[in-house]
């Protein structure tokens, strides 16, 4: 079996890359960095290691490199005889890699089974968003005879290396992998790091509004009250307290609208406490909180589900508070920073509102989130 995979980077590497390894699968990465690619093509293996309870070593072997941007033609004939594709380049990054898988499927003989479109993103449904741009791309007619979409939830912490790990990973002991079965309609790969479900819906929302939302809200508030990494964060009441209100508030959400038990939840929220906590896991907050205004937009981490719970008319105080955090989240070197910023500076509050946020004034949620934009609730942190 073989495996293209779109992005080479450490979740790539140490994620994606190393549970195909571990199925059997032969894997290709795919990606345009020339000095990442030039360096998985002379070395022989990696190592991943995973910290945290159960800590575990695996060398990583038998892949090969190919550089999308230069040698299109043989990343062709590698997706031409594969068995998956996979992504992990972040959801906006999915519309500039769909040409080369579009090539890819079109050079498949005909007759050769299916192959599989998984993309492994941070992002809700970014199959879909990958397939629609496969489509648009696409020479013939035959594309539904050649590939098959399949949704994807992904789950596991990898944060910054320490440097010189070259193209060894560390990431957390902890990972899930949730793929919706019913494209495959029977045919599923024997992959033992994925999780098969008939609805994948509420596992996509339950990991992005409590790990993500979680995980957002700890950077930023961490950030706030001067910390510098997630685990230092967490340990501090404060942010604590305020990311377990999120968290509270965000189960009541997926309880109602997906029926997980309160129980269920409850032990959900207390793992992903717990690996917050990992101090194996040095991650910046800087890096976490990063990109605040895709964060922050619509159908994303926190306006998403605080939309929602207005909707119904349940809590979400918690949620905003996350938002003002995020107002004033401000490491140099990030153009999301900078642009919020400035939008922050130069629009009234209503254009403000609607371009951060994307909320229409006719939300329940638009006048408290507009309130929040033109009264900031904390001050930006100062050593």
């Amino acid at each position: 079996m073989k495996a293209v995979h779109f992005g080479a980077g450490n979740i790539g590497r140490g994620f994606v890359g190393l549970l195909l390894h571990e199925a059997g699968f032969e894997v290709v990465f795919s990606d345009v960095a020339a000095p990442l690619v030039e360096s998985l093509q002379a070395a022989d293996s990696y190592t991943v290691r995973t910290v945290g309870q159960e800590p575990t070593t695996t060398v990583v072997d038998g892949f090969r490199a190919i550089n999308s941007s230069e040698d299109p033609e043989g990343l062709a004939e590698e997706i031409a005889s594969a068995d998956m594709v996979t992504t992990a380049v972040g959801a906006r990054i999915l519309r500039f890699v769909a040409p080369n898988i579009a090539a890819g499927i079109a050079a498949r003989p005909a007759g050769a089974p299916r192959i599989a479109v998984l993309a492994c993103e941070n992002a809700i449904n970014a199959t879909d968003l990958l397939e629609a741009e496969v489509r648009a791309a696409y020479q013939g007619e035959d594309l539904d005879e050649k590939a098959l979409f399949a949704n994807t939830a992904v789950d596991r912490i990898v944060p910054v290396q320490a440097e010189g790990a070259g193209l060894d990973v560390t990431v957390e002991d902890f990972h899930e992998w949730a793929v919706e079965r019913g494209p495959f309609e029977g045919t599923e790969p024997d992959v033992p790091g994925i999780t098969w479900v008939d609805s994948l819906g509420p596992y996509i929302e339950r990991k992005l509004f409590t790990v993500n939302t979680g995980h957002a809200t700890t950077a930023w508030h961490g950030a706030r009250t001067g910390h510098a990494t997630i685990a230092e964060s967490i340990a501090d009441p404060e942010v604590a307290e305020q990311v377990g209100a999120v968290l509270e508030e965000t189960s009541s959400l997926l309880v109602t609208k997906h029926g997980f038990a309160e129980e269920e939840m409850a032990a959900y929220r207390t793992k992903v406490l717990g690996r917050f906590a990992n101090e194996a896991l040095p991650d910046p907050v800087e890096r976490v909180g990063r990109s605040p205004l895709r964060k922050l937009s619509r159908q994303d981490r926190i306006i998403g589900p605080a939309a929602e719970l207005a909707e119904r008319g349940l809590g979400h105080e918690a949620l905003l508070n996350s938002l003002s955090a995020a107002l004033v989240f401000t490491p140099e070197g990030d153009e999301e920073v900078d642009r919020l910023q400035e939008i922050l500076a130069s629009a009234d509050p209503d254009a403000a509102t609607a371009e951060i946020t994307g909320l229409e004034p006719s939300h329940p949620l638009y006048a408290e989130v507009r309130e929040r934009i033109a009264s900031p609730v904390y001050s930006r942190h100062t050593d």
